[in-house]
């Protein structure tokens, strides 16, 4: 399983409040597309190159579609990509100020040290 494309769909997705709204309304198409079209986009030179052996493991897919960010962050995701492009999912659904970043740490809550290698 790739850490690397794992954080690099969640680093992605963030930049881009289009892609970040497609997630939240549709995760499974959101991982689907990217996977398929912008995975595998190789910043070279002046220009993109392509791969094509870039995929998410199973594992991995599954956490994306369903925002189980307490699974991607056993995966190795960094919390911090989860967090803010969490937050800009999801805080909106919590009236109490720090809503969803309390109910994240609790999610979270769990793991102890030392914490899964979130190293790429």
């Amino acid at each position: 399983m790739s850490r690397y494309l794992l954080n690099k769909f969640l680093f992605c997705v963030d930049r881009d409040p289009e892609l970040v709204e497609r997630y939240r309304e549709d995760p499974v198409g959101s991982v689907e597309w990217w996977e398929a079209v912008e995975a595998n986009g190789i910043v070279a030179g002046h220009g993109v190159e392509r791969s094509s052996w870039l995929a998410f493991s199973g594992e991995a897919r599954g956490a994306l579609r369903t925002h189980d960010h307490p699974a991607l962050f056993g995966l190795g995701a960094h919390p911090f990509l989860t967090l803010t492009l969490f937050i800009a999912m999801f805080e909106r659904d919590h009236a109490e100020p720090l809503g969803y970043q309390l109910d994240y740490a609790r999610r979270l809550s769990h793991y102890s040290m030392p914490y899964p290698d979130i190293q790429t």
